[in-house]
């Protein structure tokens, strides 16, 4: 492996450049990484909510896949939008076909401005392509609850509970993550199939702007697994989030949920702009 790990981002578009591909590129590089994209749908949206999504023929999403996997070697790939089942079995078939050393599965289902972005016939194709091929999925609260066919847990050990039986059920990693509860910590807890857990602790932070924050810290957590344990890109990630969250305010981008401010190390820096 190269010692800038290469990672790819298979994900949906965000014009406004907070959340999907764009949020993940900026992730990636953040965190180390060379990052790549392929699309799987093109999402009208900012940081108000989603407008409208076109999914580009599935013969498209190949040639790009192929584009990529014929010319470079991917350490990494974090998994992001999928939208349908159709396109979820396309993603899926390829990893069969081409395997990479780590996988992390964001099971974007809704966005952070509440927005469906996975249709339901599709989330059991979700399942199976997690079992199949992911290292790690790392599902916000209401995602786990739907992941599990369960109620969404109101504490951040219930969460944890309910990460652990997917874990085991899946025989995945699942981050557990605490942003979608209230309290004054936001942390997340990575649980093994064996039950075991690992939790990186990081304060809340009281700001709006937090859109795109589980594909940042997906893709974040993939790179940092090209270089290094699991646990150690777990804490990595949750503390970096953290700082690009509390620094989020700096941006003033939208109306909305503004999104994070990915490169607040590389903006101190260089002592501003």
């Amino acid at each position: 492996m190269a010692q800038i790990p290469r990672v790819l981002s298979i994900a949906g578009t965000d014009p406004t450049g907070g959340a999907g591909v764009q949020a993940d590129l900026k992730a990636i590089a953040a965190a180390g990484g060379y990052g790549m994209s392929v699309t799987t749908a093109l999402v009208a949206q900012n940081t108000q909510g989603v407008r409208e999504i076109h999914t580009p023929p599935q013969s498209f999403l190949r040639a790009q896949l192929d584009a990529v996997f014929d010319d470079v070697a991917v350490d990494a790939v974090k998994i992001g939008m999928l939208g349908d089942t159709e396109t979820t079995h396309t993603v899926a078939d390829y990893l069969a076909v081409r395997p990479v050393p780590v996988a992390v599965v964001d099971p974007v289902m809704v966005a952070t401005s509440g927005d469906r972005l996975l249709s339901a016939d599709a989330e059991a194709a979700l399942r199976q392509l997690v079992a199949d091929h992911a290292t790690v999925v790392t599902p916000n609260i209401p995602e786990l609850a739907v992941l599990t066919d369960e109620p969404e847990p109101d504490s951040f050990e219930a969460a944890v509970e309910l990460g652990q039986r997917y874990a085991r059920e899946a025989d995945v990693q699942v981050l557990v993550k605490g942003g979608h509860l209230s309290g004054e910590r936001a942390s997340n807890a990575l649980v093994a199939p064996d039950g075991s857990a690992h939790v990186a602790e990081v304060p809340r932070v009281a700001t709006k702007n937090t859109h795109g924050t589980g594909c940042s810290l997906s893709s974040a957590l993939a790179t940092r697994m090209a270089l290094g344990s699991a646990t150690a890109a777990v804490t990595w990630a949750s503390e970096w989030l953290h700082e690009a969250i509390a620094n989020a305010d700096e941006l003033h981008v939208g109306q909305g949920h503004g999104p994070v401010h990915h490169f607040h190390r590389l903006y101190r820096l260089a002592g501003g702009v």
